[in-house]
């Protein structure tokens, strides 16, 4: 039986279908033919064009997608103190740029608008204007002043500095504290409702096996991600790793649910999503 598996283009997914992608493990009767695609674009074709058995895509997706897909108990990417990151140029004043981007006078360029990145924005800041771009291209927009502001992902967390900006805010740590400790949720695998039950059960094993082996088999799992990490180091490719797949990728667990409850059910209060989901998962 042949499985369409999408993910996106990104060291951190990479290290978690490497098992899958080189059959390190075995998952007979199933073949998987894997897509890669930005998070913006893979969030938008689950809601619009149902096409891939098990897909990667943000948290904020899920409830326009809940016709569709159930959530996978693996594979999620959380923010635990750290997550996407507001950043302007050096020679701004970062307190008087926020609250520009707080009372809505300027536009902010973000990485799509089924991102879970600008949810996040806007629940910190519900009266901010944004712009949506490719993620690839928010930092040279930026540099550019296109934008005084950015928000950046992936990559574009750990390198910032070293590009020559500075933050405003990072919604990770802002969200850690105003809600006592949960993860930021960010990204997460979905798997077709109507697939056979069957099906989604070993799909969900599988994929927990296929993130245990990279897990396990840390350096060679690494060495085939450093290819997605778009000009990472080895050891900032690792660290991106490390913050992204974990034991609440393994499994969400209690924590991890909560914290999901808590972002979908913030969002719909502020008619950001159209309904606050009954968590559906395999």
């Amino acid at each position: 039986m042949k499985i369409k598996v999408a993910h996106s283009p990104d060291s951190d997914d990479a290290f978690m279908f490497y098992a899958i992608a080189h059959k390190k493990i075995d998952f007979a009767p199933y073949e998987f033919e894997q897509i890669m695609c930005d998070i913006q674009t893979l969030s938008d074709k689950a809601v619009n064009n149902p096409e891939y058995d098990l897909s990667a895509i943000s948290f904020h997706a899920y409830p326009h997608a809940l016709d569709n897909y159930s959530l996978l108990s693996s594979g999620a990417s959380m923010g635990d103190n750290y997550g996407p990151t507001l950043i302007c140029q050096n020679n701004e004043d970062p307190k008087e740029l926020l609250q520009k981007v707080e009372s809505g006078d300027l536009e902010v360029a973000i990485p799509g608008l089924l991102t879970s990145a600008y949810l996040t924005l806007k629940l910190y800041s519900p009266k901010v204007q944004v712009v949506a771009i490719p993620f690839d291209q928010i930092t040279n927009a930026v540099q550019e002043n296109k934008y005084q502001a950015g928000l950046v992902i992936h990559e574009g967390q750990l390198n910032y500095e070293k590009l020559g900006f500075q933050k405003l805010i990072n919604l990770g740590e802002w969200w850690y504290k105003k809600t006592d400790g949960l993860p930021l949720p960010l990204g997460v695998n979905v798997i077709k409702k109507s697939l056979p039950t069957e099906v989604k059960n070993d799909l969900s094993r599988i994929m927990k096996e296929s993130i245990e082996y990279s897990l396990n088999n840390r350096e060679e799992a690494l060495d085939y991600a450093l290819q997605f990490g778009r000009n990472l180091s080895k050891e900032e490719a690792d660290k991106f790793i490390d913050m992204y797949v974990n034991e609440l990728t393994l499994d969400l667990g209690l924590r991890g649910r909560k914290a999901v409850e808590n972002f979908l059910e913030e969002a719909y209060a502020l008619n950001l999503i159209p309904k606050a989901p009954i968590l559906d998962i395999v």
